[in-house]
């Protein structure tokens, strides 16, 4: 299918180096690795240090499907992280992890990861290089060590083929392993869905007349934290929940300041639809339960954000009708393209 995409000067010079890159196999067309859709924003992400390859791309691809980056072997990036539904842990509040172990919060969904400035709920990785660490080192997660990881993919006569092809000699670092899973998680660009055609005036883009009223409605009651084509403004804010874990105490985890308390990354909403359970610990299975929490579930504290105060009291009137409508206009924020799409799977 078409895309109506133009390639920021940046995205050129990716591109360049990809198509020359050593160990790069073949001719490689840009625009199916990484190009900046017409209505997204510059990307964030340095692609001077890692320019995406077809062959880095698929190495970081088989290191996300692998058992192997966890201690037994039976936890994969893709574990937690399914395509159908935006690479989120389907039908699982917590994250689910090695020895049947439980998190504290829901698992994020993987996508548009060149536009974010810092990862996860509470903000603790700046780079994206460096965001597989994280889980792969987590006890309740994968509970392995990244040297355990990078002595069993040495004993794989796959790997070692496909870290030559990539980096053009088989040697197996630290920072070969983390930038091709970078390589792989940056090609994940959800910019397809029913709106972003409306947006970019392309054939299947036409909205209805509820979407379209919903669309006014978010723009007037949902737009000042959801806001842009990422539908994120990647702050971290208190939205009136409340407190079930005391111990997890959001971004205030990371900065240590009391204004942070309770705060956690405000979410995209692309393919909202199919990513419950929502919020940082997947407390609500369903939209309804979501904007049933704005309209009259929030409680008040010490650091709820300003924006959902009305006349000093929590909360933002939505009508029946209104809760109706934006709820038709967030389906029209699920990107089928991006959850089917055959490259991204095995």
């Amino acid at each position: 299918m078409k895309q109506r995409f133009y390639l920021l000067a940046l995205s050129s010079l990716v591109y360049l180096g990809a198509a020359c890159s050593e160990g790069s196999s073949g001719v490689i067309r840009p625009e199916e690795w990484f190009a900046v859709p017409a209505n997204f924003p510059k990307p964030i992400y340095d692609f001077s240090k890692n320019p995406i390859t077809a062959d880095g791309f698929e190495l970081g691809k088989a290191l996300f499907f692998d058992g192997d980056l966890s201690r037994d072997g039976t936890i994969s990036c893709a574990e937690c992280h399914s395509q159908p539904y935006a690479f989120t842990h389907h039908g699982h509040d917590l994250s689910h992890g090695i020895d049947n172990q439980i998190g504290i919060r829901n698992a994020p969904p993987i996508q548009n990861m060149a536009f974010q400035r810092e990862f996860f709920w509470d903000g603790g990785v700046f780079d994206l290089d460096l965001f597989s660490i994280a889980p792969i080192e987590n006890p309740v997660e994968m509970d392995e060590k990244l040297g355990n990881v990078l002595n069993k993919l040495r004993k794989k006569d796959k790997y070692a083929k496909l870290f030559r092809k990539a980096y053009g000699t088989p040697e197996i670092t630290t920072e070969r392993f983390l930038k091709a899973l970078s390589q792989f998680m940056l090609t994940l660009v959800s910019a397809n869905s029913r709106y972003d055609k409306y947006v970019r005036k392309e054939p299947g883009g036409t909205l209805t007349a509820d979407e379209l009223a919903g669309m006014a409605v978010f723009e007037q009651k949902c737009a000042s934290c959801h806001t842009g084509s990422l539908f994120t403004d990647q702050s971290y804010r208190n939205n009136g929940l409340p407190v079930y874990n005391q111990e997890d105490t959001g971004r205030h985890r990371i900065t240590q300041t009391d204004a942070d308390r309770y705060t956690f990354k405000v979410p995209s909403l692309r393919n909202i639809a199919v990513t419950a359970p929502y919020m940082h610990d997947g407390r609500f299975y369903s939209l309804d339960a979501v904007l049933e929490h704005y309209r009259s579930g929030m409680v008040n504290s010490a650091t709820l954000d300003a924006s959902l105060k009305q006349n000093a009291k929590p909360g933002i009137a939505i009508t029946d009708t209104e809760k109706a409508q934006l709820k038709a206009f967030l389906k029209t924020l699920t990107d089928d393209d991006f959850l089917t799409n055959k490259k991204f799977g095995i």
